[in-house]
């Protein structure tokens, strides 16, 4: 910001280009009943150069995604029942804060939350 070049005007072109294609795309929000459930993967040893697991969740207010989370392992996990444990203790402590989130807008959980593995 303190000194652009013309590179720097290049890339925000090809941003502001990017964007303007992309203004159809999105995330639909559809009626439906609004029940926190939560979907997590892991993919072990995803990275053959370091061996490395891919680990994911999302979580759906009905059919509507709300939050969701991938992330690379630092360190290597022994087996696939580590890395599914890792991403469900991700997904495990992220829900309760979806939980207190949606009771703050007045939308709060009469039951428990699911969490598919």
């Amino acid at each position: 910001m303190q000194d652009p070049s013309a590179v720097h005007f290049q890339a925000l072109k090809r941003l502001l280009h990017y964007i303007q294609g992309t203004l159809h795309y999105g995330l639909p929000i559809v009626p439906g009943e609004p029940i926190l459930h939560t979907y997590v993967d892991a993919d072990w040893t995803s990275d053959h150069t370091n061996q490395k697991s891919i680990t994911g969740f999302c979580s759906f207010l009905g059919d509507n995604l709300v939050s969701w989370c991938v992330k690379k392992h630092v360190t290597v996990a022994k087996s696939s029942v580590e890395a599914e444990y890792r991403v469900l203790a991700a997904a495990t402590s992220d829900t309760p804060w979806l939980r207190r989130l949606l009771a703050d807008f007045q939308a709060p959980q009469a039951q428990p939350s699911t969490i598919f593995c």
